[in-house]
C-alpha cells in the first residue's frame, strides 16, 4: 500500500512532499514525489510515527470513573483502546499500581486482575496495550506479587513510587489533603465532626508518616528480578539529587515526572531517560505546581512525554513545540515516540525508516489544533476516519481500473 503525496516526518528531517510504501506491516520504501503508481494523494497532511505512551493512568478511571462505580476491566480495556487508537497511539503502557488502601481499585487483587486482563486482551485490542507495573515504595508486602507477575512475564515496565505526602509530587501537604478530598472522592467524615479539625489530624498522622523509614533492600530485590527479565524500570516524582542517585545504583533506567530542576539535572548526569507529562508541557504548567515541562524541555532535561491522564495531549504538545520554534518538528516527535521506543528497548518502532514497523499517524495540520486523519499499526488501519475512507473507496477504484486494463 502506497501512501502518497505528504508531508513525512523522519527521525533526521522532514520530507515536505513524500510517499512511503507498506508491504507486509513494514515500511519497504520511502521516496520523494508521489508514488510512482496511480493512487490517490494524501496531499496537506503529515506522516509522524505511531506515539508510544510510557505512562498513562487511564484505564484506571475507565474501570471505575466514579467512586464505588466499577466497571468491567474488559469493558474499560476496549473504550480506552478505541479512544488512544483516535489519537494517534499506536502503543500503550497501562499504568496500574499497587498502593496501599485495601478494598479499592489499587487493592492487591484488583490491581492484579487488571493486569491479568490487559495481557489476556491484548491480542484483542487495535492498539498493543502492555502494563506498566507501579510499585508503592511503602507497601512492601506487594513486592511477592510483583515478582510472580514479573516470572508470569505480565509486566512490561515497573516503576517505583512513593506518593507519601510531604515529600515527592505531594511536598505540600495540604494541597494533597484537598486532591484526595475532590479528586479521589474520600470520605473525611469518619475521623471526625470539624474539618478543620479532621484536616489537621490526618495531616498530623501523614508527616509522622512520611518520617518512616522506607525498607530499599525490598525494593531492591524487586528491580533487580525485573532488571533479570530485561524489563526496564523508572523512578517517580523524583524531588532530590540524592534520591535519584540512590534509585540509579539499583538500576533504574528512566526518570519518571521529576517534580524538581535539581532531580531532573540528577537524572540527566546518571544517563536516565527523562520522562515528563505531556498535559504538563502543553499547559505549561503542573497540576501540583511542581516542576513546568516546558521549563524542562527548555533546559534540554526532556526526552519523552506520556499521556499521564489526557492522551490527545501528545500529539498536541509535539505540534506546539514545532510551531513556537522550541525545536523542529522531526525533534519534538521523537518525544512522543522515538525516544520511549529507544529507552523500552523496542527497535522496530519509534521512526519512518524502511524496515521498521508501519506503525503510524496521518495527520492533519490544521490551525492551532492538528487532527489524526488515521492511525496505521503493522501496516493495517485501526483508526481512519471518513476523510481517509473516501479516499480508499477511490483507491479501490484506481484498483479496479488497472485490473481491467491489464
Amino acid at each position: 500500500m502506497w501512501l502518497s503525496d505528504l508531508k513525512i516526518v523522519t527521525p533526521n528531517a522532514v520530507i515536505e512532499r513524500g510517499s512511503l510504501l507498506i508491504e507486509e506491516g513494514k515500511i519497504a520504501k520511502i521516496i520523494e514525489g508521489p508514488a510512482p503508481i496511480n493512487v490517490p494523494s494524501l496531499q496537506g497532511l503529515t506522516l509522524i510515527p505511531g506515539m508510544i505512551d510510557l505512562h498513562g493512568d487511564m484505564l484506571e478511571r475507565d474501570v471505575q470513573p466514579r467512586p464505588s462505580a466499577r466497571f468491567p476491566t474488559e469493558l474499560g480495556l476496549f473504550e480506552l483502546d478505541k479512544r488512544l487508537a483516535g489519537a494517534g497511539i499506536t502503543t500503550a503502557f497501562c499504568a496500574i499500581s499497587f498502593a496501599w488502601r485495601n478494598n479499592d481499585l489499587r487493592s492487591q487483587e484488583s490491581a492484579t486482575e487488571m493486569i491479568e486482563t490487559v495481557n489476556r486482551m491484548n491480542s484483542q485490542t487495535l492498539v498493543d496495550m502492555r502494563v506498566h507495573g507501579r510499585f508503592e515504595v511503602n507497601n512492601t508486602e506487594t513486592a511477592p506479587i510483583l515478582k510472580g507477575l514479573l516470572e508470569r512475564g505480565l509486566l512490561q515496565l515497573v516503576s517505583i513510587m512513593d506518593h507519601t505526602p510531604g515529600q515527592g509530587q505531594y511536598k505540600d501537604v495540604d494541597r494533597y489533603l484537598n486532591f484526595m478530598h475532590r479528586w479521589l472522592g474520600m470520605d473525611i467524615s469518619v475521623l471526625g465532626t470539624s474539618r478543620e479539625d479532621i484536616l489537621e489530624r490526618m495531616k498530623s498522622n501523614i508527616l509522622e508518616y512520611a518520617e518512616a523509614p522506607r525498607d530499599w533492600e525490598v525494593i531492591a530485590e524487586v528491580l533487580k528480578v525485573a532488571i533479570e527479565y530485561g524489563i526496564p524500570v523508572s523512578s517517580h516524582d523524583d524531588d532530590t539529587a540524592d534520591k535519584v542517585s540512590l534509585q540509579a545504583k539499583m538500576g533504574v533506567s528512566i526518570s519518571e515526572f521529576p517534580v524538581s530542576l535539581e532531580a531532573a539535572q540528577a537524572a540527566h548526569e546518571h544517563g536516565m531517560w527523562i520522562v515528563m507529562g505531556a498535559p504538563n508541557a502543553y499547559r505549561g504548567q503542573s497540576t501540583s505546581n511542581n516542576l513546568s515541562a516546558m521549563d524542562a524541555i527548555e533546559a534540554g532535561l526532556v526526552d519523552i512525554l506520556a499521556t499521564d491522564y489526557y492522551p490527545a495531549a501528545m500529539l498536541h504538545s509535539a505540534f506546539k513545540l514545532a510551531k513556537q520554534g522550541t525545536m523542529p518538528l522531526n525533534e519534538s516527535v521523537k518525544l512522543v515516540s522515538t525516544n520511549a521506543a529507544r529507552a523500552m528497548h523496542m527497535d522496530d518502532l519509534g521512526s519512518i525508516e524502511v524496515g521498521k514497523a508501519a506503525d503510524m499517524v496521518i495527520v492533519h495540520e490544521a490551525d492551532d489544533f492538528p487532527r489524526v486523519h488515521g492511525t496505521i499499526r503493522a501496516g493495517h488501519p485501526i483508526y481512519w476516519d471518513n476523510h481517509l475512507a473516501s479516499l480508499s473507496q477511490l483507491n479501490q477504484l484506481f484498483q479496479l481500473a488497472s485490473a481491467s486494463i491489464t
